[in-house]
């Protein structure tokens, strides 16, 4: 049997991973069509995934679009050279495409229910979605199945991922201090159109308190002001994820980090425009505080708050309770490739 994984962001990486590994394991043959979006390639090559690269992420709503027909085109020329027995993505805009023309099966995983651009471009033709119970979107009737938890579940569950801590030293932990980790994004998604994030003065101000009391890594999809940029990560891409779980708290602008950082086990604080039901969910649980971009008042407020040896103990009762309830995602995945596949 044949699959092909349609790869659009760094995050599609690690949700793939143990899928595709366990597919192989299986006997079935992969391809892997990659998207160039900010760390997404570099992950596969860490990973040692062997891909083909059919777009370069688009800026603006005439980028996005020129993009998305290049990527369509691509995808189906090699969707018809492969000939694959199911197509599977994260979103899945192209391969829902292809595959309403080819008939070949296109499964979407997604959980960004305030895309509202993304799924208007893909529910109509995808074969079949898959959603977190959490999600709050509109979905194709009859053609959707929902699953517990939330997507980090596929790469972060205990039984796939044991965090590093010498990996996490080796790309700038400090063990002797106490360590924090923002996040900044680009803000150039189909979802972020229209979309703004902090300034320099905010960033400035929320690295000058954190460094106050310990040690800073700032990840960034976007330029940083050259006062801060001696705080950037520069670790292997591969190695963010150790450095993460042994972080004191996690700020950032990324949903999708936000996420990771409570499953593995660091409080989080989430600030940004969209509050999809995954945050939601998590945030009902104790595992993390998400703001609306109310400022820096509020966010420094928060910051502090985390910062007390008392909310940490609550953090990890709520993340034991949370994670206890969930299932191991990867699993689920491969099983509908399998369900799904053309025979």
């Amino acid at each position: 049997m044949k699959v092909l994984f349609d790869i659009v962001h760094p995050a599609d990486v690690l949700f793939f991973y143990h899928p595709l590994r366990k597919l192989q394991d299986l006997g079935w043959h992969v391809l892997v069509l990659a998207r160039e979006k900010d760390v997404a390639c570099t992950l596969l090559d860490s990973f040692g995934i062997p891909f083909k690269s059919v777009s370069v992420a688009g800026t603006g709503k005439i980028g996005l679009a020129r993009e998305l027909l290049t990527r369509d085109i691509r995808v189906g020329i090699e969707a018809l050279r492969f000939k694959p027995d199911v197509m599977i993505g994260f979103g899945g805009v192209a391969i829902s495409h292809v595959g309403a023309i080819t008939r070949i099966p296109s499964l979407s995983f997604y959980d960004t229910d305030t895309a509202k651009l993304q799924t208007r471009l893909t529910w109509p033709f995808i074969s079949h979605l898959f959603v977190p119970e959490a999600y709050q979107g509109n979905t194709p009737a009859g053609r959707t199945s929902r699953f517990p938890g939330i997507k980090e579940m596929s790469y972060f569950h205990p039984d796939n991922y044991r965090a590093d801590k010498a990996n996490a030293i080796n790309v700038g932990l400090d063990p002797s201090a106490r360590n924090f980790l923002i996040r900044t994004v680009s803000w150039r998604a189909n979802h972020d159109i229209g979309k703004t994030g902090w300034s320099d003065d905010q960033l400035r101000m929320l690295v000058n308190r954190l460094s106050q009391i310990g040690k800073v890594h700032i990840s960034t999809e976007r330029a940083l002001p050259s006062d801060l940029s001696g705080k950037l990560y520069e670790g292997r891409p591969d190695a963010i994820h150790d450095l993460i779980a042994h972080c004191d708290l996690y700020v950032g602008e990324s949903a999708t980090m936000a996420l990771e950082a409570a499953v593995l086990g660091t409080p989080a604080i989430y600030d940004g425009a969209d509050h999809p039901g995954t945050v939601r969910e998590l945030e009902s649980a104790g595992l993390l505080d998400a703001l609306h971009q109310e400022g820096a008042a509020p966010l420094l407020a928060k910051v502090e708050h985390l910062l007390k040896p008392q909310s940490r103990s609550a953090f990890d009762e709520a993340r034991d309770t949370y994670m206890r309830r969930c299932s191991n995602l990867a699993d689920y995945i491969v099983d509908a490739v399998i369900r799904f596949a053309r025979r």
